[in-house]
């Protein structure tokens, strides 16, 4: 994929799949901004590599529960790198409680950082963005097939993505920007790893018997990044490995 010069935003990039998608960035020729709200040694760290490949990086402390946080590292992005071409939306909270044991707070948390923190990074990312801009949710295959309890919140918040691209799809297309989800299935990182206690039971749900590498998501968002996904907008990209077959 092409993105020679291109900008993009990648929220929650210092592990895991934001990581990995700002080094695939990074590697298709993009200069690449990243948030992170804790580590900041990891961010330091994803910003090297990027940089080692290459391309220009910053790293920006914000939390997603803040949307004036968000917006303004939508923002200094722009302002610094001088456009932004790429918003990938992947800050989230990971909430699993019984029905019981979840309280408005939670909702809220939840809420706040898995739907509202990306509709105010696309609200601001739009402002910036030109024909060929894209916007692309990191969302889950839960929003899909729930198969434990406890998912909820989670659930919901990860199914409100779909209605937002497809809306946000629709108003945009006509500039040109395409807005779309890409939806993980179990994929190795600290929040889920492909050695936890569950792995075995997680992995037997999936058609291809295993977990999915960071890498392998980001390259569905590297694809939906560059020409290849001009014409794909208000979708749904499933990179699963057949959880919901």
């Amino acid at each position: 994929m092409n993105l020679t010069d291109k900008v993009a935003l990648v929220t929650g990039g210092s592990r895991g799949i934001g990581a990995a998608t700002a080094l695939r960035l990074a590697e298709d020729g993009a200069d690449v901004a990243i948030t992170f709200q804790h580590n900041e040694d990891r961010a330091a760290e994803v910003a090297g590599r990027i940089k080692a490949a290459g391309r220009r990086a910053l790293t920006i402390r914000a939390d997603s529960a803040d949307p004036e946080a968000v917006t303004e590292a939508v923002d200094r992005t722009a302002a610094e790198f001088g456009r932004l071409d790429v918003l990938v939306n992947n800050a989230g909270v990971f909430l699993v409680a019984p029905l019981e044991e979840l309280g408005i707070a939670e909702i809220d948390e939840t809420l706040a950082v898995n739907v509202r923190a990306p509709f105010a990074a696309a609200k601001a990312a739009a402002r910036h963005m030109t024909s060929g801009g894209r916007i692309i949710h990191i969302g889950s295959n839960v929003a899909e097939r729930v198969v434990f309890s406890g998912f909820s919140a989670y659930s919901m918040s990860k199914a409100a993505l779909t209605g937002l691209a497809k809306g946000l799809g629709r108003e945009l297309g006509p500039r040109g920007i395409t807005v779309n989800v890409v939806s993980p299935g179990p994929t190795d990182t600290e929040t889920n790893p492909a050695d936890g206690p569950n792995a075995d039971t997680i992995r037997d749900f999936t058609a291809l018997g295993r977990y999915a590498e960071a890498a392998e998501i980001a390259s569905a968002v590297a694809f939906l990044s560059g020409d290849g996904g001009a014409y794909v907008t208000g979708a749904v990209l499933a990179v699963d490995g057949g959880f919901n077959n």
